[in-house]
């Protein structure tokens, strides 16, 4: 069955992560995204060969930041520095629902692309953004990348025990925020088209998205004017949210906000009854005041037993106490819930073969998503696309390819 996009044309001029984030994730619910690509250079996120000091490439000239940004699109080359190029574009603009970039705003006034000129061309498409720190503002022109904006956010004090210096979280956490969040805006501007028939500009940021990330954390120096506090393990006031280190040296998290609710569970699985009734432990309040003697005894226990072995005790002795083992992500691929709702699936990739790759995390009844290609090679889809939407003849292309358009 078709995805709930299905009919949806998308132009994408984008690079690196945020826009190309957004517009896979559109690609996953049906949508024909066409990935517009400098005729030389393609996307810059082709040539990413390393990321937090981790290497991204792999096998066939192939990198995992563009593989995963680019999953369920066309890929065609125009030079839009030269007129027939940006022809060709507008041209593509009045065929299309949607126009996704993030590129520079002196990249895009150079270029053409901006929302007035497109609009010219088709006053319903809907023009989605993704800039660094916003539309306006003092900052606004500045460069930034998902670091950075973590450090504009304060999420690098979320991070980490108390007293430690803030953290970055590994990975471009940021940018996808940023891909979901202007997918997001995307399709209201859509309903809001087919619902009152104008197009509209969708501005989005890396700085929003982080903030958005975290609105609990924000409203609450907002509204109460101090942080929620970084948790610290070895001080945490209720144990029964807290998370332990096995035999195995793996770790497992309880997050069991009814303590004494759950407590002799806790004990008779621990194979501690005798702390059940004790003077220091006995209620919530008392655990509390003696967290740091208890913590060092639960510290000794979970550490006399491999993790599935305290899995398999607490699933046949726990009463239902909230816990998950803490699972690195070379375990993920290998989870049971995880494969078993499709947040990891697999594909046949042409050069990778079988292989797993991050699912989508909504399940529609009626109108299925779907993971049903990998990443275009550069330039792979042009003359499809271009032949298919215009009718060009080889000759055409052939032309188009001497004057150096495509």
């Amino acid at each position: 069955m078709p995805g709930p996009l299905e009919g949806v044309r998308i132009l994408e001029c984008g690079g690196y992560l945020s826009a190309p984030s957004a517009c896979y994730m559109l690609g996953d619910l049906g949508a024909e995204v066409i990935k517009i690509e400098d005729r030389i250079k393609g996307d810059p996120s082709r040539g990413m060969s390393a990321l937090f000091g981790r290497t991204m490439s792999l096998p066939g000239n192939l990198n995992i930041m563009f593989e995963t940004a680019n999953r369920n699109k066309k890929s065609i080359t125009l030079d839009l520095k030269k007129d027939k190029g940006k022809k060709l574009l507008y041209e593509l603009v009045k065929s299309s629902d949607v126009f996704c970039t993030n590129y520079s705003q002196s990249a895009i006034a150079k270029l053409g692309i901006d929302y007035p000129t497109l609009a010219e061309h088709n006053p319903k498409i809907i023009y989605g953004i993704a800039t660094g720190f916003g539309p306006s503002g003092p900052d606004s022109q500045k460069r930034a990348f998902d670091t950075t904006a973590q450090a504009r956010s304060g999420i690098m004090y979320a991070v980490g025990e108390p007293d430690s210096p803030p953290a970055q979280i590994a990975g471009p956490i940021f940018d996808q925020m940023t891909g979901t969040i202007l997918a997001y805006g995307i399709l209201a501007a859509l309903v809001a088209r087919d619902r009152q028939g104008t197009g509209q500009k969708v501005e989005v940021s890396l700085l929003g998205s982080g903030l958005h990330l975290q609105a609990y954390n924000v409203n609450t120096v907002l509204l109460r004017d101090r942080p929620i506090p970084r948790p610290s393990r070895l001080n945490q006031r209720n144990p029964l949210a807290n998370h332990y280190e096995c035999a195995d040296g793996k770790w497992i998290l309880f997050a069991e906000a009814q303590s004494d609710r759950f407590w002799h569970d806790f004990c008779c699985v621990l194979g501690i009854e005798e702390l059940e009734k004790d003077a220091r432990f006995a209620t919530a309040a008392l655990r509390n005041d003696n967290r740091l003697e208890l913590i060092r005894i639960l510290e000794k226990v979970f550490k006399t037993k491999k993790r599935e072995e305290w899995i398999s005790s607490l699933e046949s002795k726990g009463g239902g106490i909230a816990f998950s083992p803490v699972l690195e992500p070379n375990e993920l691929q290998f989870d049971p819930q995880i494969l078993g709702n499709d947040y990891i699936t697999e594909i046949v990739h042409p050069v990778l073969g079988k292989t797993k790759v991050i699912g989508c995390p909504i399940r529609f009844s009626k109108t299925p998503a779907d993971v049903n290609s990998s990443a275009p090679s550069f330039g792979q889809h042009t003359e499809e696309v271009l032949m298919n939407l215009f009718d060009y003849s080889w000759e055409d292309l052939e032309k188009l390819k001497d004057e150096e358009v495509i």
